[in-house]
């Protein structure tokens, strides 16, 4: 489903002691709107018509067809020394 973006308006110093304060918890305004609408919606929306848009909206999400596994690229062995030198340790 799209999603719908909302304005709100709100006193900008009570605003940044709201940030401030929320920060102290490891939230955000983001995070707590989202919440509080979520729970609006609960309690607005009645169930049956909350699962349909859920079943609807889960219907609606194209499933990805699975990629085909690409060859790994090969790793190249280490060059070998080049010739009249030996090896060390070997005698």
């Amino acid at each position: 489903m799209e999603n719908n973006e909302i304005k709100l308006s709100f006193d900008s110093e009570k605003m940044e002691a709201l940030v401030i304060y929320l920060k102290k918890e490891n939230s955000s305004v983001q995070n707590k709107m989202n919440e509080a609408l979520r729970q609006l919606y609960e309690q607005t929306v009645p169930e049956p018509v909350r699962e349909y848009l859920d079943a609807r909206s889960s219907a609606a999400k194209p499933k990805r067809p699975s990629r085909p596994s690409q060859p790994k690229a090969a790793v190249p062995k280490p060059a070998a020394a080049p010739a009249g030198q030996e090896k060390e340790g070997n005698v």
